[in-house]
């Protein structure tokens, strides 16, 4: 099992320039775990992509819909207080120490492209290329 963060997976269905990366990294680990705060994060995505003509409505709610079947069980909730110290400890938004804080509880790697979480917390954050190449 892997954390992901959100980047991680809208890149596996936006056919961005890291996609092939997003897929054969679920190729190498199809369980993949995050955090509740993903959804709504993914919803801003794809409502910035509809905004700026990348997308239209019914292809955004097609891809959420295909997302949120993916990883319907690999969603967890996260303590609040873990939250907020590794917030407070490393500089890094709350939003992305959820992340963390997730791959902590579960004792997995943290999959993510966000070079501040990278250099924050390398003891459990792997960048996607890496991953997806090792």
């Amino acid at each position: 099992m892997i954390v992901v963060d959100t980047n991680v997976v809208a890149y596996l269905y936006l056919g961005a320039d890291r996609t092939e990366q997003a897929e054969r990294a679920l190729v190498r680990d199809a369980a993949w775990a995050v955090p509740l705060l993903w959804r709504s994060e993914m919803r801003n995505v794809l409502a910035t992509q509809v905004r700026g003509g990348g997308l239209d409505q019914a292809d955004a709610l097609r891809i959420q819909d295909e997302a949120e079947r993916l990883l319907a069980d690999g969603e967890f909730t996260v303590a609040s207080h873990d939250v907020l110290e590794l917030a407070a400890g490393s500089g890094c938004s709350a939003y992305d120490c959820e992340f963390v804080a997730l791959a902590r509880d579960l004792d997995a790697r943290l999959v993510t492209v966000d070079r501040q979480l990278l250099r924050a917390f390398p003891e459990v954050a792997v960048g996607l290329e890496e991953f997806a190449t090792g």
